[in-house]
């Protein structure tokens, strides 16, 4: 026979937690995004409010959402590190690393979703470089980062695909630190000794609009149309905060969704989260190039892991993409 006491109060504790509101694992979310088309999906998620849709769809409550603007992998790294940052978008290259470095320790990261794609293009004022063997020590050629920037590793991908496998760093010596704005200026001025730009939109179409200017190689002629930017998150707040985690992705897919079937929209969230001078029709331009591609989908990211494993950019070689990935895109049609 139950104990009539036992039973009330069991009574009282089941009602309790059926009449009280689901809470999130946290209540405040902290994000961050970056400069330029590649980071639009978390913008139309910033803009839209999606997060904070989804997490009250799935029961987790109101949340707070805090979005930070980083440009460069070491801050996003310490934010994280410090605490003070839970997801984040980076290049590929960059969360290849940081994984294979904080595998099995407490500073693990996994990836939460693939994000975006689309054509970086080497262009050059010099009308004497047609393709990468053109290049001598008198080009300098001005990326985000040198050796292990998105656009560096891309770089050496493309010259060991096209020069050779034993040459894959051999334009290293050939580039100059400097954020795509600043590149762009130096490119453009012509008055500095950078010659060349691998850069992405919208500096890579505006510099093309220039006679002075061509291409030399682009990343999609290259290597295919694979995932450049990736969204991750440290492996300890992903485990800890399960409906959270899926609350993102859907808002993340949601995203995707919007940009696909609205861009004019798209590109009013474009202009409204980076407080950007530039006009709704430049905008839309970057947005509808058909070279940009936005999916949480990751593509392709096996053949970073390889050649930067090849390389020993990174010191574990994952056997598969999923491997890399939270649970919930295992299913997925990745690469």
């Amino acid at each position: 026979m139950r104990h009539p006491v036992r039973s009330f109060l069991f009574a009282i504790a089941a009602f309790a937690a059926l009449g009280a509101p689901a809470r999130a694992e946290v209540t405040e979310v902290r994000l961050s995004k970056g400069y330029g088309v590649l980071y639009l999906p978390l913008m139309v998620m910033e803009q839209r409010k999606l997060l904070e849709k989804k997490a009250a769809e799935a029961g987790l409550g109101e949340i707070k959402t805090t979005w930070y603007l980083f440009d460069g992998g070491n801050i996003i790294n310490d934010a994280m590190l410090a605490g003070t940052l839970d997801i984040a978008g980076t290049g590929a290259p960059g969360f290849l690393a940081l994984w294979s470095k904080g595998k099995g320790t407490r500073a693990e990261v996994v990836g939460v979703s693939g994000m975006s794609g689309t054509s970086l293009s080497l262009n050059t004022t010099n009308a004497d470089i047609k393709s990468l063997a053109d290049f001598t020590a008198k080009d300098k050629i001005a990326l985000p980062g040198i050796k292990t920037s998105l656009a560096a590793v891309v770089l050496q991908m493309a010259a060991a695909r096209q020069l050779g496998k034993d040459k894959w760093n051999s334009l290293d010596a050939f580039t100059v630190g400097l954020p795509h704005p600043e590149a762009y200026t130096a490119l453009m001025s012509g008055k500095t000794d950078i010659t060349a730009h691998f850069a992405s939109p919208p500096y890579s179409t505006l510099e093309l609009r220039d006679k002075r200017v061509h291409s030399v190689v682009n990343s999609i002629q290259a290597l295919g149309p694979i995932t450049l930017d990736v969204v991750f998150a440290p492996k300890r707040f992903v485990d800890a905060n399960p409906k959270m985690m899926a609350a993102f992705l859907a808002a993340f897919d949601e995203a995707c969704d919007i940009i696909a079937k609205d861009k004019k929209g798209a590109a009013q969230d474009f202009i409204a989260s980076l407080k950007t001078k530039i006009s709704p029709e430049e905008a839309l331009e970057m947005v509808a190039d058909p070279d940009t591609t936005f999916s949480a989908t990751p593509k392709g990211i096996m053949d970073f892991a390889n050649f930067m494993s090849d390389t020993g950019s990174m010191k574990i070689r994952p056997e598969k993409w999923s491997d890399m990935f939270m649970p919930a895109l295992a299913g997925r049609p990745g690469s």
